[in-house]
Order: structure tokens, then sequence, then C-alpha cells
């Protein structure tokens, strides 16, 4: 019988429960009174359901609960590579007396006073650094390979390229999964890749975590409690138990260990129990004892019928007894592959024999280290290396233990509980593994619930974000109080107007941390199809749009009858409809530039030099009319210019309000000064002049005259609020395009 997960049943129990070893008694009877000898093990599992489902009511299936790791199982998947060579281009490190020999020397001479001979593809500023050459070896299921060697040595590399986490291109040999070549798509979905880093969101608990992983990874054709029963099964599988209740944690919330959190790393990419699992150096940072834990945890995968690829630095003696195949590397090659026990032998017959107590990775580690230094490098080791595994396969050539095609042995694995549980095990069939486990709609809810639960628990943020508006719209609503129709109360509402609409925007700019603090999560999560690129971007818009109304409404109360604007109640909403257009607008913009700029002070320089151009072309500094006509696009592409126009046509678009009357024409002037006896003898002879009576209350200026001096003629204010509105759907279709593009997990 194949196994599936011991530990599937009960956690860390010595002997089974009586309900295990009953139902291993009926398995064995399925499998000795079988009416049809064509019978297979999915229908002698689904025979057994149905039994199990009588006697208890339990609709959970059995194969996801029961598994037997004493009945020995044939290797089913055997993953090769074969001459991986992988190069990448690097500057040269000129000396500067050969750049003066330069230009009266040979290329050949420079080349050998830089130290670096040129070769094939080489230049003067450039040269090929060979990070893998010709690397080959295999993992089988239930076995663990280990990849060691020093900084540099090509690990992490190896096990991209297994990863299929560097570009085809660039990397030469092949990759095959029981002799047929994997297919991109295919490898996303039986496999999992665990960063070196912890990536996790550090408000939430242990089991939050592994749930939402269930949810992402398994299909909802899998009911809620199927799932919950999922991730109980992994917590006892990876340990956790006495830590799944607790958060996560970063540097300023306490929560899990160094240990835990590395666990809980790999047991969110385990969720849907991939057929091989790749991890980067996975005990990096943790002490011996969590160390062992991480790798104890590795060994069950693997029994359970899994392929663990790891790179690892210096493994401990207990590490080292876990291991099945270790592959040595110095500066990119081979300088032993095979079993930890033919360490000992391997050395031995080099000439180096490894002492009696002595940690043999350790010593075989600071050996190579040694021959790296000496003059000769370890091209001897190396070529040891070849020929002892030339020997090796002659004296261990056993038959091909394989018997089944890469199909076959995903839908026997199917059949039997491994992978996403519901897939089809048709192997006909193009969609035997789905590409995402859950349809569109599934994603965005799970990944709104998720953000809505991780800022819930940090309310400071959004606190920070509403007391920065409101200190904003009181100081503001304090200067500009109660603003009256006068020429002076005309300009000031001007600039009222230009500095609540940039304010909006430079508000946003805080929004620029929250993504790039996600954006390896995403990368993470993508990376293996956990969700889709364009569920996160909607999903993400929807969650914001809440703190953006409740932004807007609060700073539009804070500042609308304060300064004393134009338009009563419908002014107004109006007034808080382009606030709230801003405010979204200004996020998505910052939101994209989050996509595009990895880094956050990078990213707070380029968005303030932005939004100060913005503000600079909106028409407040200077009118449309009078920019150059080399910046005039500039205007257009303003963000502030439609907002400010929207807000000044809501305020002084109604003709009949008058602005100026009589004399109040010369306060702007120097004549302002003048006795108001003097500012009227000065209006009567301009009447005379002009051949018009004007007097005192002689309406001079009125809305519509302001807004022409502005140059704001040819928009309304419903269409600037619908442009608004516009970029920042823009903004969010641009932010789509730099996570498609941007966020690649494949070196070039």
């Amino acid at each position: 019988m194949s196994p599936i997960v011991a530990q599937n049943v009960s956690s860390n129990n010595d002997s089974p429960t009586p309900y295990f070893q009953h139902s291993l008694e009926l398995i064995a009877g399925e499998f000795s009174t079988a009416t049809a000898p064509s019978s297979t093990l999915g229908q002698l599992l689904q025979h057994l359901g149905d039994t199990r489902k009588e006697a208890t009511g339990d609709q959970t299936s059995v194969h996801e609960l029961l598994v037997d790791i004493s009945d020995p199982r044939p290797i089913q998947f055997v993953l090769s590579f074969n001459n991986l060579t992988y190069s990448v281009k690097v500057p040269r490190k000129m000396a500067l007396p050969s750049f003066f020999r330069w230009s009266g020397g040979s290329a050949a001479a420079d080349a050998a006073v830089i130290g670096n001979p040129l070769a094939a593809g080489d230049s003067y500023f450039t040269r090929t650094k060979m990070l893998l050459n010709d690397i080959s070896g295999e993992a089988r299921d239930g076995e663990i390979l280990a990849v060691l060697g020093a900084s540099g040595s090509g690990k992490s590399t190896l096990i991209d390229a297994l990863a299929n986490r560097i570009a085809k291109g660039s990397l030469k040999g092949n990759v095959t999964l029981n002799g047929e070549a994997l297919e991109s798509r295919m490898l996303k979905v039986i496999s999992a890749y665990v960063m070196q880093d912890d990536l996790l969101f550090p408000m939430l608990t242990v089991e939050e975590t592994l749930m939402f992983a269930a949810e992402f990874r398994l299909p909802r054709t899998s009911s809620k409690s199927k799932k919950k029963m999922r991730v109980q099964v992994l917590i006892d599988q990876i340990g956790l138990r006495n830590a799944a209740k607790t958060i996560i944690g970063d540097e300023g919330h306490r929560g899990v260990s160094g240990g835990e959190r590395r666990r809980v790393s790999i047991g969110i990419d385990i969720i849907h129990d991939p057929i091989i699992l790749f991890l980067d150096e996975p005990t990096s940072g943790l002490d011996s004892t969590s160390a062992f834990m991480v790798v104890k945890v590795l060994q069950r995968i693997a029994q359970s019928g899994s392929i663990v690829v790891m790179s690892i630095h210096q493994p401990s003696y207990r590490i080292l007894g876990l291991l099945d195949r270790l592959i040595f590397l110095s500066r990119g090659q081979t300088v032993y592959s095979g079993s930890p026990t033919n360490l000992p032998l391997y050395f031995s017959e080099f000439g180096h024999p490894i002492p009696e107590n002595e940690n043999k990775t350790e010593f075989a580690l600071d050996l190579i280290r040694e021959l790296e230094g000496s003059p000769g490098g370890t091209k001897s080791l190396v070529e040891f290396n070849k020929s002892w595994q030339s020997m090796k396969h002659t004296r261990d050539s056993d038959p091909d233990q394989l018997g089944l095609s890469l199909k076959e042995a995903i839908c026997a694995n199917i059949s039997r509980g491994k992978l996403v549980p519901g897939a089809t095990n048709d192997i006909n069939s193009s969609s035997m593994v789905p590409t995402f486990a859950n349809p569109f709609w599934k994603e965005m809810v799970v990944l709104s619930k998720r953000s809505i639960l991780n800022s819930k628990r940090m309310p400071e943020l959004f606190g920070i974000r509403l007391a920065a508006v409101l200190v904003t719209g009181s100081i503001l609503a304090t200067v500009f109080w109660q603003l009256d129709n006068s020429p002076k109360g005309v300009q000031e509402r001007l600039g009222f107007f230009a500095f609540a609409m940039s304010t909006t925007y430079y508000t946003c700019a805080d929004a620029l941390p929250v993504f790039l603090q996600e954006r390896y999560i995403f990368m993470r999560e993508t990376a293996y199809n956990a969700y889709r690129r364009l569920s996160y971007v909607l999903s993400n818009a929807l969650v914001a749009l809440p703190g953006l109304i409740f932004l807007s409404f609060a700073f539009a109360m804070a500042t609308f009858w304060a300064v004393g604007l134009d338009g009563g109640l419908s002014g107004f909403l109006f007034y808080f409809l382009i606030m709230f257009a801003s405010f979204w607008s200004g996020s998505s913009f910052v939101t994209f530039l989050s996509g595009v700029v990895p880094h956050v002070m990078l990213g707070y320089t380029i968005v303030v030099a932005i939004l100060a151009y913005f503000l600079l072309f909106s028409g407040f500094f200077i009118n449309r009319d009078r920019i150059p006509g080399y910046w005039i696009w500039f205007h257009y592409l303003s963000l502030v210019k439609y907002p400010y126009e929207a807000v000044l046509r809501n305020e002084f678009e109604n003709p009949s309000k008058c602005l100026v009357r009589g004399i109040q024409i010369f306060d702007n002037s120097p004549l302002g000064e003048i006795p108001s006896a003097m500012k009227v003898r000065l209006l009567q002879s301009v009447s005379k002049s002009l051949g018009v009576r004007i007097s005192r209350s002689t309406c001079m200026t009125t809305g519509l005259d302001i807004l022409k001096q502005e140059g704001i003629t040819d928009l309304s204010k419903w269409n600037c609020l619908l442009i608004t509105v516009a970029w920042g759907f823009l903004f969010r279709i641009l932010f789509y395009f730099s996570l498609l593009l941007g966020c690649k997990n494949k070196r070039s």
C-alpha cells in the first residue's frame, strides 16, 4: 500500500490509535478480498471511505487521513539533472597601471596584467563567471538530497536551476522527472520552493497563516472542514502545536521563534503536499536544535513520498544522519556526489582519510577550502570525483525501478491523495493538474480577507494616516477660517484649493511601503500559482476603498464649512467626491510606483519629486496659456490639475455670485491703501471715461470671470471628476503590468 503522511492521524504518538489499527486492518482486508484483480488503489480507498462514512458519519475522504509507512513502496519519481551549466557576465576589476598601458600594449598583455585572460565572449570590461559547470545527479522520492559547499560555491544557483528559476536561454543541460522534460506549468503545480528568508505576515498566527495557504492551494471542491483538518494535520507534522495560536511577529511584535518561523515557511509551501520540494538553506540562522527539528520535518515530508532538495551550509552530525544524498560543490563544480556513508571511503581513496570522531562534512568542507586556496585549486578532486562516479555506477548498476511514465506516476499520486486533493486522475486529460486551485473570485475573497485581518491587527497604520489628514485639515481650517468674497478672499481660496489638492496626494505617499513589504511574499506565492496577479491587484484596490472613503470624508468635514466654501449641501457632496477621487488616484499612483521601485527611500524620493512637478504644472503657479509649449504635455498629465480645476468650478461657476463690487477693484493694487473717498472719486472718473455708470454696488467680477482668469474653460467639474477617477484605474492597470513584467522569480 502506498504511504501518504503518517502524521495525518496523530502527532508524535509512538503507538497507533485503535481507529488507526482498525483502518489498517480494513485496508489489508480490502487487498486480500478485492472482488476484481483490476481494482485500483483509489477504488479500494474509495470503498473503504464509504464503509467508514457508514460507520462514523464522517464525510472526510479516508486517503486524506490514513498513512502506512511500514510497507515498502517502490520508487515512483526520479528527478535527474545532467550537464547543468550556467554562466553570467560580471564587470572586470581594472587596475590603474594596466589602464595606462592599454593603448601601448596588446590586448592579451593587458588582460594578463589584469589577471583574467580574455576568453570567448569576454571583453575588456566584462568577463564570464561560471556559476555551474557540468553538474549532474539525481534525487528520488522518499529521500533528501542536500547540496553543500562554501559561500559562493553555487548551492543556491543549483537549487534555482532545478526549480526552473533560471531563464531557459541561460541554462544549459537538462532536468527531467522520470525521464521526461518538465513543462514550466506542470513544475509550478507539482513542486514548491521555500526561500532562504522567512516571508510571512507578522500579525497572523501560525494557524491563520497555514489556513490562508490552504485556501489558496487547495481547491474549492474541498470543504472548509477538510481544509481545516489538513491544516491541523500539518501543524502536528511540522511540530507547531504549541505555537498554533501565536502570531508570527516581527521586530516590533514578539512572536514565534526563528526555528518555528522557518517551519511555518515550509508548511505554507507543502500545504498541498507537493511531489518536489526545493529549499534554499532552510537551516540558515538557526541554532543546532532548531536546525535539526527543521530537517527532521523535511525527512517526514520525504518519507510521505516527496522529493526534497535542499542547500545547506554546514550540517551537524545529527542532521547528516537524516540526509540520503549529498552533492558537494566548489566554485560551480561537483567534488563529491553520493551517499553520506560513502564519504570516508571516498576521501580515503583520494588520499585524505577522515579521522575518527570527526564530523565528516566539516572535514570535507575544510579540505575543499584548503584545495581552493592552493595553486591547482580543486581540479584534482573534481577529476577524482568523475572517475569515482564512473566506477561506482559500474559496481552499483541496478535495474531501473521506474515502471511508470510521468503522467501515470502523477495520476497514481493523485489517486492516493498526493498533490491537490480533488484533481482529476485522467491521464489523458490536459488539465489533470489545474494551473490554479481556485477560481478568480475565490482568490479575491481570500486575499481581501487576509489583508483586512492583517490591517485590523495593526490599526496604528491607518490611525497615523487619519491623524495626518485631520491635522492637515485642522491647520487649513484655522489658517483659512471663513474666507470672504473680497479679492483677497478669492486669492486665498485659490491658495487653499491648491494646497488642499496637493496635500491629498502627498498623504497617499505613506501607502508606498505597504506593497514593498508584501512584494517578496507576493513573488513567492505567485511563483507557484497560489493565485493570479489580477486577483491580487483587484483585491488590493477593493480593500483600500473603505479607508480612502473615510479619509476623504474626514478631510471634507474638517475644511468645507470651516473655510466657508460655496455650494451648500450639493457643493459639499461634490467636494467630498473630488477628495475621494484625489485619494483614489493618488493611492493608485503610489501603488503603481511601489510595483516599479524596489526600495522605500528611493520610492519616497521619486514620489515627492513627481508630485512637486504635478503641482507646478497644475495651473495654480502659472496659467495654462503661459506654460511653454514644450512643457504643456506635462500640464495635461498632472494629477493635481483635474481635481484643482474641479473644486474651482464647484466654487466659482455660479454666475449670480459676485466676488468684486465697486471700489473693491483697487484692493489688490497699490491703490488699495488710499482712503475710500479717494477710491470713490477714482471710480467716478473711470465711469466717465468709459461712459458707463459704476457705483459701489456694481458687480465688477463674477466667479466665471475668475475661472477665465485662471484658464479653466475646457472641462466641466464632472468631467474633471471622471478623469481623476480614470487616472486611478489607469495606474491600477499599470500596477498589474508592473507585477507581470517586473516581479519575476527567474535569473536572466
